[in-house]
């Protein structure tokens, strides 16, 4: 039997005591428990541990030979430890620490937090059986939507076949087979790992639930439900199963899987673990930090992201340093550490195999170029080959739309050119047409609803979204597809602090964004009470903030924390004529007055 997986927290420091934390090395001692935990600090960053060591469970101290405040030495052994790494450095290459994760709060303060129990697939481990010829066979369709048959059952991972993710930012780069929705359909069970649209496509959902509403979708229990979005969606799904984290769900005498929570976003990410005969299959999907970094390892077959670039930083910033040339030299730096950090994982867990997946994606829409031309993404290919110098005997699989792995035949012989089916020649691999017209159309149809002809549309939203009392200062600007001023585009300030909507930014010193949101998509996601994932990560606008930092609090609140029911417009139609008008400005900023209306009205939308 095995227990619910659960956060727990270890220790917890106030505001004061994070800022008297020094560069390197410090330790610190639970008052609950009176257990010992050292983090290393470096520039605002934190990495944290228990102060054991993996030898024999002796305490480290302050090793004095180290300058650079990074090593620790075990009172027991003399083994040292680099905190900064996480590595023992004294014997060389013998152990990694196992980190807990640092939860740095709103107030200043952080807290340890250690998932409970941390390897819970030991569970009933099982004896692996011989998997016979065609017996397990996993076929990639597109981004990360995968078909793993097991026997005679069929179990789909994240389908998103159809259609466009975050808002119209997002477009398949890949060609799906061309019976893929068929079977969709037909699957016996379907894994959806977190509620963004690239693994929860409504689209591809709406043909499942007017044909199988009755598949069972297996989610994790996250704190924001994945499927919160279900009733608005009128996707009629009729067999949702949240699930707890940590626990095996026995499908039959040979089939179970577990879902993790990711340790960075509990509130959203998840992964999975497929064990079918002992075989075991890790899919980390998106998480940053897949069940707190501990991880099985030998497993027989490891999925993970790769690509880079699913946000809207830095390609959508503006002002200051973010030139061109600064964004590319970024983005660059950012790709080279992720590709090193993927290829170091799957080097340390040491699968049989290796299958990079999920950053199948393109901005597609011809509006986005720039995005696309500036976004520089990983290759699939280029992780392989790191993967195959740093660790030669894992099998690495670069999967192109249809191709299947027969898991029998890999694992009975790696080098088998038998074990990987690929597409036939000539079959169409990439997509050339996306249906641009279709969902932009739909996006643009929200300018034209009744509530914005109401500046107290302003109030009525933000007070719904409910996030106030932070000194920050945002101007909103409704633009066209170029993110230029548009005639009827509503520009005007919320002051976070007392969530009041002045005409001008107020004297007191306070932080300050500006966005520029493309009219359509913003509307869409105030008249939906949508998350704003879909304009920063989808790429819907451009930002320019002083002085330059990240506001977490906010882009938390707006990007996962929005009330799970939309604002209630027909209760504001019905205020509305009872409502002083005047009494939201638009900021007297002088913009929108003599801007040129640039093709923002759905039926000029078209698809180039």
């Amino acid at each position: 039997t095995s227990s619910e997986e659960e956060l727990h927290v270890l220790l917890s420091l106030d505001a004061e005591a994070v800022g008297s934390l020094k560069e390197g090395v410090n330790f610190k001692k639970s008052p609950e428990d009176g257990k010992c935990y050292i983090i290393f600090k470096s520039n605002n960053y934190f990495k944290a541990c228990k102060n054991q060591c993996k030898h024999q469970g002796g305490l480290f101290v302050k090793d004095v030979e180290d300058l650079d405040a990074m090593t620790v030495k075990c009172t027991k052994h003399n083994w040292k430890l680099n905190v900064s790494t996480m590595k023992y450095v004294n014997p060389p290459d013998s152990f990694l620490q196992d980190e807990l994760e640092v939860e740095v709060l709103d107030d200043g303060g952080l807290q340890l937090v250690e998932l409970s129990p941390v390897d819970p697939w030991m569970a009933d481990p099982r004896e692996p059986l011989e998997l016979q010829e065609g017996e397990v066979k996993v076929t990639y369709f597109t981004h990360a939507c995968m078909e793993l048959q097991f026997g005679e059952r069929r179990f789909m991972f994240d389908p998103w076949l159809k259609g466009p993710a975050f808002a119209r930012g997002w477009w398949l780069l890949h060609e799906p087979p061309a019976d893929a929705l068929d079977r969709l359909c037909a699957a016996d069970l379907i894994y959806i790992s977190h509620m963004h649209s690239d693994h929860l496509s409504y689209p591809t959902l709406k043909v499942l639930a007017e044909r199988r509403p009755d598949v069972p979708i297996y989610v994790g229990d996250t704190s924001r439900p994945v499927f919160w979005y279900l009733e608005q969606s009128q996707v009629k799904l009729t067999n949702i199963k949240v699930t707890p984290f940590g626990v095996w769900q026995h499908i039959d005498d040979h089939l179970r899987f577990m879902i993790l929570m990711d340790g960075v976003h509990p509130e959203m990410d998840t992964c999975i673990i497929v064990d079918y005969k002992g075989h075991l299959i890790l899919n980390t999907v998106d998480c940053t930090r897949p069940n707190g970094g501990r991880l099985p390892q030998n497993v027989d077959v490891l999925m993970t992201d790769f690509a880079g670039g699913a946000s809207g930083f830095p390609m959508t910033f503006y002002g200051g340093k973010y030139s061109d040339s600064w964004k590319a030299e970024f983005i660059k730096n950012e790709r080279k550490k992720l590709l090193n950090y993927k290829a170091t994982l799957v080097k340390s867990l040491q699968p049989r195999i290796y299958c990079p997946f999920a950053g199948y994606f393109v901005e597609a829409h011809p509006s986005d170029r720039y995005i696309k031309d500036t976004n520089i993404k990983n290759s699939a290919e280029h992780l392989n080959a790191l993967i195959n110098k740093l660790a030669p005997a894992i099998k690495t699989w670069t999967p192109q739309p249809g191709a299947v792995l027969d898991l029998g035949l890999a694992l009975r012989d790696p080098t088998s050119s038998e074990a990987i089916t690929n597409p036939p020649a000539g079959a169409k691999l990439y997509k050339d047409s996306w249906e641009f017209y279709l969902y932009v159309n739909e996006l643009n149809s929200a300018i034209k609803s009744d509530i914005f002809k109401h500046q107290s549309w302003i109030q009525f939203y933000y007070t719904w979204a409910g996030f106030q009392n932070y000194n920050l200062v945002v101007r909103v600007i409704e633009t066209d597809d170029k993110f230029e001023c548009i005639t009827d585009g509503y520009d005007y300030l919320v002051d976070f602090l007392d969530l009041s909507f002045p005409t001008k930014r107020p004297d007191r010193e306070h932080a300050y964004l500006e966005i520029k949101n493309r009219i359509g998509v913003m509307r869409y996601v105030v008249l939906h009470g949508c998350l704003w994932d879909d304009l920063y990560i989808g790429f819907q606008n451009r930002i320019s903030r002083d002085p330059d930092i990240y506001h977490h609090k906010f882009w938390k609140h707006f990007q996962a924390e929005l009330p799970l029911c939309r604002p209630d417009w027909e209760q504001f139609q019905k205020q509305v004529f009872y409502i002083d008008e005047s009494t939201i400005p638009l900021s007297d900023t002088g913009m929108g007055n003599d801007c040129a209306l640039s093709g923002i009205d759905s039926g000029l939308i078209l698809d180039l």
